[in-house]
């Protein structure tokens, strides 16, 4: 597969500050941590160095230095299921929170600190779509791997309450919500500052699945085919073959312990 890591922000560079609302950060908590840095290393030729342990063993993914991802322990004891989770950025996750409370969601996990790189809470919005809330501490941020094969390039939202869920983002984190008007689907973009950062896809009575309403992570790919053949020769799965999307070209798979996420080759 082609090398992944391209032209990564660079050692040196100034720390990425990521505006509140933005997604900053993605994370796989799994029952196999191990295996699955072997599955994405090979894959998207991440590189991994330890990170906060305050929920357990974790790793940090890197591509050429630059932070992309983290791979957790997910205990035994843990009725979750194996699944990347979006971070979306605040200036204060205590008062966000808080606010998450106020507009019907739930919080699961936190505040708590996360060692000297931050201050995290996990939760959930009105639908139970999971996500994280991610502060970074003022002394410490790391430089981000963006626009490159390996790095996220996309979050998506699958529910039934898309009109309802889209509020609560906005209310929660400032998004700006808009409808999708080129297509026939229930699809709204959620933008911070002008700039589109993720999308929800609403069903209606359609199927969720075993999952329910929840967030996909899409990761670039170079060359679309060529990871899905890589995907299954590495034991993972295929669940909707390479097609069209409005970002490109998309492809939705899964890791050896049924983590789901997308590939997108953009348009070149």
């Amino acid at each position: 597969m082609t090398d992944a890591r391209g032209s990564a922000r660079r050692e040196g560079e100034a720390p990425v500050r990521h505006a509140p609302g933005t997604p900053c950060w993605v994370s796989l908590m799994a029952h196999g941590p191990d295996r699955a840095r072997r599955f994405y290393e090979a894959l998207f030729g991440w590189e991994f160095r330890s990170g906060p342990q305050q929920l357990g063993p974790y790793a940090r993914a890197l591509l050429d230095g630059c932070e992309v991802a983290g791979i957790g322990l997910l205990p035994p004891d843990v009725r979750l299921p194996v699944a990347w989770t979006p971070y979306f950025a605040s200036a204060d996750v205590d008062r966000t929170a808080e606010a998450v409370r106020w507009r019907g969601g739930t919080i699961g996990v936190g505040p708590l600190d996360a060692g000297e790189a931050g201050r995290l809470a996990i939760g959930s919005d009105p639908s139970g779509a999971v996500f994280g809330i991610w502060q970074a501490s003022a002394r410490r941020g790391g430089r981000a791997a963006t626009g490159v094969p390996g790095a996220p390039a996309w979050y998506e939202l699958t529910t039934r309450e898309s009109e309802r869920v889209a509020k609560f983002y906005a209310s929660v984190f400032g998004h700006t919500a808009q409808p999708e008007v080129s297509t026939d689907i229930d699809h709204m973009t959620l933008s911070v500052d002008g700039r589109p950062v993720a999308g929800i896809h609403g069903v209606g009575n359609g199927p969720l699945g075993d999952r329910g309403p929840h967030w996909t992570t899409y990761f670039s790919v170079a060359d679309l085919d060529d990871a899905v053949d890589h995907v299954l020769h590495l034991g993972g799965q295929v669940l909707e073959r390479p097609h069209a999307g409005v970002r490109g070209r998309v492809a939705a798979v899964a890791d050896p312990e049924g983590a789901r996420f997308s590939l997108l080759q953009g348009p070149r």
